[in-house]
């Protein structure tokens, strides 16, 4: 009749992979409970850690609910309780985290009628809630767990990439609010060639990377010529963290998300925490408050705890 869930955080972008690319965390997310209502429709009856609507169509989780509640045939409802952990406007996928609990919830007490790949396209409606824009590079490793490459929107083709076993996030949080759709805004709408070439370029060498769990190309592939240029300045501290992190032994650094949390990736555990280090040292004079989280990826995404 109900099951308790683990919504994890999540790290769009990557770096080149600007909309179309994400990992999932292990230990950083939010915790959800869904339970089956005799009434029909849902409700969010309890939210904890956080200041969101609990009117169904105001909050992200009940319109990606609503969304796929449309395409069941089910004679009753849904109650959804919403224990939020990650931050709004944190970068590490505050919004997708619920949105892909509540889709993969309620397809589980259902009968589990779609795939975890499936529900990405309804669990994207609670995006457009959130930023205005439809995009799946927060949700689709949020359910998938992993690596996930968005190829496209129409239709939607989710490609989901495992892991190289050994390679940890850090990811430093300023406690500060970039809105993803103000973030959005400050993007060109245009290109230069040079730079679309160089962006391609690395896309494509750190999906190989991936696949090959060559660490080296996954590092020399983190570089974002687009749109890390615009969104940095708002990042107290940016240029001297992705240095820092680099310094410690990072394969790589870059934005997570809109920001303003900032991320790096590591083969294995010991160079993640020196990282985390770095990161604390660099920020720490700024007097903003600040979290650092230490997480292998993982693999599997949304789970029942």
């Amino acid at each position: 009749m109900e099951i308790k869930l683990f919504c994890p955080a999540t790290i769009a972008n990557l770096s080149c992979g600007f909309d179309v690319m994400g990992a999932c965390l292990d230990h950083v997310g939010d915790e959800m409970i869904v339970r089956k209502s005799a009434q029909k429709g849902i409700r969010i009856t309890k939210i904890e850690g956080a200041d969101l609507p609990l009117e169904t169509e105001k909050n992200v989780a009940g319109v990606a609910g609503l969304a796929l509640l449309e395409q069941l045939d089910v004679d009753f409802g849904f109650e959804i309780e919403i224990y939020k952990k990650i931050k709004a406007g944190s970068g590490i996928g505050s919004s997708s985290a619920s949105a892909a609990g509540a889709v993969f919830g309620i397809n589980e007490l259902a009968g589990k009628p779609f795939t975890r790949n499936q529900l990405v396209a309804f669990a994207m409606q609670g995006e457009v809630l959130a930023s205005g824009s439809a995009h799946a590079d927060n949700v689709a490793p949020a359910l998938c767990g992993g690596f996930t490459i968005v190829r496209g929107y129409d239709p939607l083709d989710v490609i989901e990439i495992h892991s190289p076993d050994e390679l940890y996030a850090t990811v430093i949080h300023p406690q500060i609010e970039l809105k993803t759709s103000e973030m959005r805004a400050v993007l060109k709408p245009e290109v230069s060639l040079k730079s679309a070439i160089t962006q391609w370029g690395n896309v494509a060498g750190l999906v190989a990377g991936l696949c090959q769990s060559d660490y080296d190309l996954i590092g020399r592939s983190l570089q974002d010529v687009i749109v890390e240029p615009l969104r940095g300045p708002f990042i107290p501290k940016f240029a001297e963290l992705k240095d820092a992190a680099i310094e410690s032994g990072a394969l790589g650094s870059g934005i997570s998300g809109s920001g303003p949390s900032v991320f790096a990736l590591s083969r294995g555990m010991g160079a993640a925490q020196k990282v985390a280090d770095a990161f604390k040292k660099t920020f720490e004079i700024t007097q903003i408050p600040f979290e650092i989280h230490v997480s292998k990826i993982s693999a599997k995404g949304v789970r029942i705890l």
